[in-house]
C-alpha cells in the first residue's frame, strides 16, 4: 500500500523562479516561462536534473501564481500549504505540464516535436496532500479525515463548457482538426501543435456555461477517510486511487478518462522520549552510578504504555547500548513482527549530595582508582557500529 517516495521541494519557491518576494504575478509568470523553457527535456535531453529542475518550477509557478496559496506560504512557509495540496508533480509527465499551464505557452505544448504519444484514453493529474500521525499511532494504524480540493467535471454543462442546451461548434481557426501547422526556426521547416484557439479539442464555446464560466471544471471541496496502516513509515506515501482529478476536456473531448489518484503523504510527529530507525525504536534510559558499578534491574517506558524491566550487569558504562526485542515498530509487510526497542544507557550524575552520601562517596573516593581500557571502542564508534 506505501512506498517510499521523493518528497517535493523544500528550497524557497521564489528561489526557485528567481524572483522577488514582491515579484507581480506578470512577473512570476514571465520567470517561470523562461525557466520552464531552458529546463524542458526536449532542449536537455538525457539530463535528470533538467527534469527535476523542471518541475520543481512547476510546483513553485502552481504556488505563487494562486493568491490564497501564495498568501499561506508567505506567511507559514512550506508547512503552511499542507492543508492546500497541489498537483503531484514528481509523477507527472513532462508533456502533461506543458499542457496544464497551457496559456502560457502560446498554447502550443511548446515542448518541441515529441508530442504526447498517448495510448488510450487520458489519464486525469494526481494530487499530493500530507497528514501527520503521532508516533504511538504507527503501533496499531490509524485513520485520518482528508480534506482536500480538486477539479470535477462541470454538471449542468456535463464538462463540455457550453450554456445546457447549447453544444460548442467546429473551431473556425483549425477546421474542427485540433491542430494547426506553425513556422519553425527562420521559416526553414514547419511543425505541428495544438490549436492555440481551441487548445486542441477541434471546437470552440459560443455560449459559456454559467457555472463553469466555459472550463467544463469546476473546483470542489472533497473529504475522504482513509486508512493508515500499522508499521507505516515518516515520509512513505498511501495511494488512493481515482481520487485525483478528471482529465481536461481538451485531454479528452469525447468524455471523461480514468481519474487521477490522491497521494497522502504520511508526516511522523517527533516523540520527546522515542526515536524510530527502521523498525526500531531509539530511547535513552537514565541508571545511577551505583546500578551501573553493580549491576540492578531498571525500569524502561515503553512506546505503547506500561515499562518492561532491563537487567543491566556491573561495571556497566555510560553510552552502553542494549536491545529489548520485539518493543519496537511493527513492519509493513508483516505487522505481526516487531523491531526491537535499543536502550542508550546514560549515567545520572547528581547535582547535589546530603551528608551522608557526600561522607559515603569521599571513603569511596580514597579507594578508588581509574583504569581506562582503551581498547574498548568508544561510545560514538558503538552507535554507528548498532545502526550500520
Amino acid at each position: 500500500m506505501a512506498r517510499e517516495i521523493r518528497m517535493t521541494t523544500t528550497r524557497c519557491y521564489y528561489e526557485v523562479l528567481s524572483v522577488e518576494r514582491s515579484a507581480s504575478g506578470d512577473e512570476i509568470k514571465r520567470s517561470y516561462r523562461r525557466l520552464a523553457m531552458k529546463f524542458h527535456p526536449d532542449r536537455n535531453p538525457g539530463d535528470e536534473q533538467a527534469e527535476l529542475s523542471f518541475k520543481e518550477c512547476a510546483e513553485a509557478y502552481e504556488v505563487l501564481s494562486d493568491s490564497d496559496r501564495r498568501a499561506r506560504y508567505d506567511q507559514f512557509g512550506h508547512e503552511g500549504l499542507r492543508s492546500t495540496p497541489g498537483h503531484d508533480f514528481n509523477r507527472m509527465n513532462v508533456e502533461d505540464i506543458f499542457s496544464m499551464f497551457n496559456d502560457i505557452f502560446g498554447g502550443g505544448g511548446g515542448g518541441g516535436g515529441r508530442g504526447r504519444g498517448r495510448r488510450g484514453p487520458a489519464r486525469g493529474f494526481d494530487l499530493e496532500t500530507t497528514v501527520e500521525i503521532t508516533l504511538e499511532e504507527t503501533l496499531e494504524g490509524t485513520t485520518r479525515e482528508v480534506e482536500f480540493r480538486r477539479l470535477d467535471v462541470c454538471d449542468p454543462c456535463e464538462g463540455s463548457g457550453a450554456k445546457p442546451g447549447t453544444r460548442p461548434v467546429k473551431c473556425p481557426t483549425c477546421e474542427g482538426a485540433g491542430k494547426v501547422e506553425q513556422a519553425g526556426l527562420g521559416g526553414m521547416f514547419r511543425m505541428v501543435v495544438a490549436c492555440p484557439n481551441c487548445r486542441g479539442r477541434g471546437e470552440v464555446v459560443t455560449e459559456h456555461c454559467h457555472d463553469c464560466r466555459g472550463s467544463g471544471r469546476v473546483s470542489v471541496r472533497r473529504t475522504l477517510e482513509v486508512r493508515i496502516p500499522a508499521g507505516i513509515r515518516h515520509g512513505q506515501v498511501i495511494r488512493v486511487q481515482g481520487e485525483g482529478e478528471p482529465p481536461r476536456p481538451e485531454d479528452q473531448p469525447e468524455g471523461t478518462g480514468p481519474r487521477g489518484d490522491l497521494h497522502v503523504v504520511i508526516a511522523t510527529e517527533e516523540h520527546e522520549r522515542f526515536q524510530r530507525d527502521g523498525d526500531d525504536l531509539v530511547t535513552v534510559v537514565p541508571m545511577a552510578f551505583a546500578q551501573a558499578a553493580m549491576g540492578a534491574t531498571i525500569k524502561v517506558n515503553l512506546l505503547e504504555g506500561g515499562i518492561t524491566e532491563l537487567q543491566i550487569k556491573a561495571g556497566t558504562q555510560h553510552g552502553e547500548i542494549m536491545r529489548i526485542p520485539g518493543h519496537g515498530c511493527p513492519n509493513l509487510r508483516n505487522t505481526d513482527h516487531r523491531g526491537d526497542l535499543v536502550a542508550i544507557l546514560q549515567l545520572v550524575v547528581p547535582r547535589k549530595l546530603d551528608e551522608t552520601q557526600r561522607e559515603l562517596l569521599t571513603r569511596f573516593a580514597e579507594t578508588e582508582e581509574l583504569e581506562v581500557d582503551h581498547s574498548s571502542p568508544g561510545f560514538w564508534s558503538r552507535l554507528k557500529d548498532t545502526f550500520s
